[in-house]
């Protein structure tokens, strides 16, 4: 029988759950029945690479140094015709792409392929949307036209895929796609690290946040409550750790040492030793203003810590139901059945959703329980293969239909 051949393709492997999912998906395709290829740009200098994990997995990309970030007309034709060429020597059965910038170009590149047919089989078109760019990153004018690129984009993919229940409904919201288009499949991670990590019975003293310092995750947020917290509580032995790093590293640490909180803050930078770095936190907070499913909060609940997060983007399907417990005082922290949500841009709600929930040690554990429970069996890497195998079999018999 002939291999399946997948072009996958991504912006860059930086540091955070896209590259994961593209590894992983690389790495668990490549058997008797799959043929994957991973293509992808190179990360920027202040950003994290990841290129070592897919090494180590046995997936070697091919790098197409224009695929860039930043949009650069010069550097995005060149990255188009370089994908067009990829697309034509390895004639893949399906071109899956994942991220804005890879997204937009590689389904470019395959519409052109799949233009002037003749006797040349059509490539199925999928893309993974793993948040959006809609809400936070750029102005006004910008994101409309983004849309409209995406509604555009939308009528030649076969399928779009959306890590979340909240991802895939805001897109139907804004009109990107049909509902029947959009297929939620989430993601699968290397979980059994985690999970061999013992239950925290300790009190909170380490919190810590993990992702690239840039604009959209906000850690002024996560500053701005530290600072609260620790006027609020002086005789309280906190740390604040800030794991990453990015453009605003700097900025980052003058705003603590300026609000008088330099002291109580620790700035690590990017750590390999996820396993160790979750061993040392008791709790783990996420203050972004967009998010699709944040992978930080899934390893930190399948390590047995609690989280709080604002309530954005995939956040909330990871959450669970309300709980009903209330907090006074702050009337949008929500107590979850697997953590805590706090408005976004909140620092008086973030802080006290924090310092509510490391009071309760009875709260807090049976919390840890339901969310390592539940990430064990929702985001095993093993699901996710056979989640994304299932739709490429599906997808492709109904296109020798046709």
């Amino acid at each position: 029988m002939k291999k399946i051949k997948i072009l996958r393709i991504i912006a860059r492997l930086n540091i955070g759950g896209p590259a994961i999912h593209t590894v992983i998906l690389t790495e668990g395709l490549r058997n008797p029945d799959f043929e994957s290829i991973l293509a992808c740009g190179k990360p920027e200098k202040d950003e994290g690479d990841m290129s070592y994990y897919a090494l180590r997995k046995g997936v070697k990309p091919v790098f197409i140094p224009e695929l860039r970030r930043e949009i650069n007309l010069s550097d995005d034709i060149t990255a188009l015709i370089k994908i067009y060429k990829i697309i034509k020597a390895s004639a893949p059965d399906i071109l899956h792409t994942h991220t804005a910038k890879a997204g937009a170009l590689g389904r470019l590149a395959a519409v052109l392929y799949n233009c002037p047919r003749f006797f040349r089989k059509r490539v199925i078109l999928i893309h993974t949307f793993h948040g959006h760019i809609f809400d936070g990153y750029f102005s006004k004018a910008r994101t409309r036209l983004f849309i409209f690129i995406e509604r555009l984009l939308a009528l030649f993919t076969d399928k779009i895929i959306t890590v979340s229940s909240s991802v895939r409904d805001e897109l139907i919201g804004l009109r990107i796609s049909r509902k029947d288009k959009i297929e939620v499949i989430p993601l699968g991670l290397e979980l059994e690290r985690f999970l061999r990590i013992p239950v925290n019975d300790r009190a909170p003293v380490n919190i810590g946040i993990i992702g690239r310092l840039v604009p959209i995750k906000n850690h002024l947020l996560f500053l701005n409550a530290a600072a609260r917290i620790i006027s609020g509580n002086p005789d309280t032995p906190l740390r604040f750790k800030v794991i990453g790093d990015g453009e605003l590293r700097g900025p980052l640490e003058r705003h603590a040492q300026n609000t008088g909180i330099g002291r109580y803050v620790d700035f690590l930078g990017w750590q390999e030793d996820l396993p160790g770095l979750y061993s040392g936190l008791d709790m783990v907070a996420l203050a972004s203003i967009n998010e699709g499913t944040p992978v930080s909060l899934i390893e930190a609940m399948a390590s047995a810590r609690i989280v709080v997060a604002t309530d954005v983007g995939g956040v909330r399907d990871l959450m669970g139901r309300d709980t009903g417990k209330g907090i006074k005082g702050a009337p949008g922290v929500k107590v979850m059945e697997r953590g805590v949500i706090a408005p976004s841009g909140d620092a008086d709600s973030f802080a006290a959703a924090l310092m509510f929930i490391a009071r309760d040690d009875s709260l807090r554990s049976d919390i840890e329980e339901a969310a390592r429970g539940f990430v064990k069996e929702s985001f095993a890497k093993e699901r996710l293969i056979s989640d994304i195998k299932n739709l490429y079999t599906r997808l492709l018999s109904s296109h020798k239909k046709l």
